[in-house]
């Protein structure tokens, strides 16, 4: 900013203008220019160039340069615009102190010619320093006996700034007890006095602190604090007193010895020995609180003294006198409330009372067996106590009231599993750390008749000897019972059953308690091949449980019959005729008998018995087929009546024989003997029963082709299928039957009878015939019937190496084939 200094109005003016233009160009003149302290480095402050009447391009070649008198880095000339700027803070406390007038002088000098400028800058003041007292604080003592009015000196404070920003304006807090007065001096000072509005009281008030503020006239206002500390002198004329009349203390249960429970403090206003104050247990303390607490006479503590128990005692109310060391002692009182803490120190207590122990096994869900109540000394968590049992047990607890459960059982029962058990119950508190407490309860399960004894497998197959002793032992049957004391108490009995046959009962008896079965009566394979029944076995529960087991009981043959022969040996024969003219092989008789054994021991064999002293004979006879057939061609020598004694004799271990008589009458070529009538019977037929014979034959083999087909299908599926159920008939098992070769003679006649159940069955056998009839007269002859035979080896006697074909067939189809032709057998 520019100012230019005027002589004065009117005229004055220009011709003050006249003599500044000559100074100027004489090489002298002023500037003068106004700036606010602290302003920013870059501030403008005036075109120094401009105003001093140079050209820009002047400043360089004439050396333009300021010259400042002093803190010439506060300021500073571009010489690119000729622009004066602030070049460093500008502090006007820091550069004029409290001078009213401050300004910084300059010095501008150019050359060529030389030329000399003044310029001065003046520092305007901003109010930027608050009001300063000496001290933060001020004490003063006044005693308590002051009067009213009376007036006590303060200090003010003090301002660095000038003019309206350092006129200051003081006030104080508000209080009831002292007002504020300020004047001006003849120095134009300001003199600040506390006035005393009411009287003071020491022992209400020892102190009085007040605020006093100063406030400067700036833009914005700055403030400045000081604390008026205010003593009270007292007089002597109080009791001691506790700060408070009743102390409420809350104290952990377990603390220990010594624990300091609190310090009190009691204060007496008075001063001196008035002042000292002892602390003491009242007479209302009882000697149980002074056995557990004491007291400090001279520092007021009161620690633990014995041991503290929250369950025996929750609070103690402890009475304090503090007394003054006055020759006239005056005492203050005060109660101390100790509130005891509980601390988690008593483990749960539990009793089980048991109900329903031992408990069935087919008790129902939620069946209570025991009642555990639960209690806990302690108090809040620490006394909430939960309980729980061991997992996995089928039980649960239920609760039924505070602390009061019931264990119920959550889960269904098998004693066959699991018998007992050892069941764990924990009850917990809710402390922390938590305390616990467990007991166990027995649980036994009492067993209920819910398992049938079981056998071992549902069928048994037996096999036994014919011809056994009476009550000789058979078989022995066993059931298991998962059960437990009479419900698993077994007994067996046989399952009678009647039907078209004899009782089981006349066959077999079963031991009630072993199970040991023994056959009453011999028995007869030849009679009764399988005996087929079923044991029942019971336990001893309420309501009785059973199962029943299929025996199948095969009697096994021995050799125990003779063969027997038949017609016309075994019923006193005919004689045979035989040309003499037939040469070797030729067959003139066969020799015929059955077993009415099975197996190896119905397996015939044929043998000529030697004549005691006889030529050698020229019959023979087939090892098995029986046929009589010549060895060599006939001659005159030869007797005209043979008698052959033909051996028959088993396969069984001892074997057993039967002897059969041949007559062989040797007649010539043409002749024709004369036979009993008996004879012309025996011979009229054999030949027209023969074809007749084949017949039947040839029928029956389509027929068992056909049966054997179904009856192999039918087997199958039953073997297959699930064991029959109870009062079914099994179907009776077949019996492999072998033929012997095609020259066999020997046939077993057999008549058997099935028991199953106690009903008769038709009786399935096997037959197996030859695949070819032999040519010649006796080719009807040469058909084998046999039941239960083995099939001979190839290297057996009378194997000819042909594949037997083996029937099966119902022996109702054998016995009307057979029977069509008695003089077939």
């Amino acid at each position: 900013m520019l100012h230019s200094q005027r002589g004065g109005p009117g005229s004055g003016r220009l011709l003050l203008s006249l003599l500044l233009l000559t100074a100027w160009q004489a090489g002298s003149g002023q500037l003068h220019y106004s700036i606010p302290e602290e302003a920013k480095h870059g501030t403008f402050v005036g075109r120094i160039a401009q105003d001093l009447g140079l050209e820009l391009a002047e400043l360089v070649p004439r050396l333009f340069r300021v010259v400042p008198k002093d803190r010439g880095d506060l300021l500073e000339v571009n010489l690119q615009n000729g622009i004066l700027f602030v070049n460093s803070r500008i502090d006007r406390e820091e550069l004029c102190g409290r001078s009213a007038e401050c300004s910084i002088h300059l010095e501008v000098i150019v050359d060529r010619p030389l030329q000399v400028f003044h310029v001065e800058v003046e520092v305007r003041d901003i109010n930027d320093n608050p009001p300063r007292f000496l001290r933060p604080e001020q004490k003063l003592l006044i005693l308590e006996s002051r009067l009213p009015d009376s007036r006590f000196p303060v200090e003010g404070a003090s301002d660095l700034d000038i003019g309206v920003n350092a006129a200051l304006r003081y006030k104080v807090n508000s209080n009831q007890y002292f007002d504020l007065d300020v004047k001006r001096n003849e120095e134009e000072t300001n003199v600040l006095e506390l006035v005393l509005k009411k009287p003071l009281d020491r022992e209400e008030t020892q102190e009085h602190r007040l605020l006093l503020i100063a406030i400067d006239g700036g833009k914005p206002e700055l403030t400045g604090t000081v604390q008026l500390l205010i003593n009270v002198l007292d007089a002597n004329d109080n009791a001691p007193e506790f700060d408070k009349s009743v102390y409420n203390i809350r104290l952990l249960e377990n603390s220990p010895n010594e624990t300091l429970v609190i310090k009190l403090n009691a204060s007496d206003e008075d001063e001196g020995t008035n002042k000292e104050i002892l602390y003491f247990f009242s007479n209302l303390v009882l000697d149980d609180i002074k056995s557990k607490f004491t007291i400090n006479s001279t520092s007021g503590e009161i620690k633990v003294k014995g041991d503290l128990d929250y369950e025996d005692c929750k609070l103690y109310e402890i009475n304090v006198n503090a007394v003054d060391r006055s020759p006239f002692p005056l005492a203050g009182h005060c109660k101390v409330i100790v509130k005891l803490v509980d601390v988690n120190d008593n483990v749960p207590e539990m009793a089980i009372t048991s109900l329903f122990l031992p408990i069935k096994e087919d008790a129902p869900l939620g069946t209570v067996i025991a009642l555990v109540s639960v209690s806990d000394r302690d108090s809040g968590a620490n006394g909430q106590v939960t309980c729980s049992l061991m997992p996995h047990v089928p039980f649960k607890l239920v609760s039924t009231f505070k602390n009061y459960y019931s264990m119920v059982l959550d889960r269904a029962l098998d004693r066959e599993t699991t018998s007992f058990y050892n069941v764990m119950v924990t009850a917990r508190d809710g402390g922390s750390p938590s305390l616990w407490a467990s007991a166990s309860v027995s649980v036994e399960v009492a067993d209920v008749n819910d398992n049938a004894p079981a056998f071992a497998q549902p069928e048994y197959t037996v096999f036994v000897k014919e011809n056994n002793p009476p009550g000789a032992h058979i078989f022995t049957v066993s059931a298991v019972d998962a059960d437990a004391q009479d419900n698993a108490l077994v007994s067996y009995s046989l399952v009678e059953r009647r039907g078209g046959g004899r009782a089981l009962s006349s066959y077999v008896s079963v031991d009630a308690e072993g199970g040991q079965g023994d056959a009453l009566q011999p028995l007869d394979h030849e009679e009764l091949e399988l005996l087929q029944f079923q044991v029942s076995a019971r336990d001893a529960g309420v309501p009785a449980l059973g199962s029943n087991v299929t025996l199948q009981v095969f009697v096994l043959d021995e050799n125990d019959n003779v063969p027997a022969l038949l017609p016309p040996q075994g019923g006193g024969g005919t004689i045979d005729l035989v040309s003499r003219s037939v040469g070797a092989g030729h067959v003139v008789a066969k020799v015929r008998a059955v077993d009415a054994d099975s197996g190896y021991n119905a397996w015939l064999s044929f043998e000529l018995q030697p004549v005691a002293g006889a030529a050698h004979s020229p019959f023979r006879v087939g090892l098995y087929t029986g046929e009589i057939s010549t060895t060599r061609s006939l001659d005159e020598s030869e007797a005209p009546l043979q008698r052959l004694q033909v051996l028959v004799k088993d396969h069984g271990e001892p074997a057993l024989t039967a002897t059969a008589t041949v007559m062989v009458s040797l007649v010539e070529n043409g002749h024709s003997p004369k036979v009993s009538s008996k004879a012309l019977v025996g011979t009229s037929g054999p030949d027209s029963a023969l074809v007749d014979v084949n017949v039947y034959l040839i029928i029956a083999i389509c027929a068992v082709s056909s049966l054997l087909v179904l009856t192999l299908l039918l087997y199958t599926a039953l073997r297959c299928s699930a064991v029959p159920t109870e009062g079914a008939c099994a179907q009776g098992k077949p019996v492999l039957v072998c033929s012997s070769e095609v020259e066999s003679s020997s046939s077993s006649q057999q008549r058997r009878q099935k028991v199953c159940s106690g009903e008769s069955l038709p009786k399935t056998d096997l037959m197996a015939f030859s695949p070819s009839l032999p040519q010649g007269p006796s080719a009807t002859e040469n058909v084998t019937t046999a039941w239960n035979l083995p099939v001979p080896t190839p290297n057996s006697p009378g194997a000819t190496g042909i594949h037997n074909h083996i029937w099966l067939m119902d022996s109702g189809v054998l016995n009307s084939v057979f029977d069509s032709k008695a003089s077939y057998h």
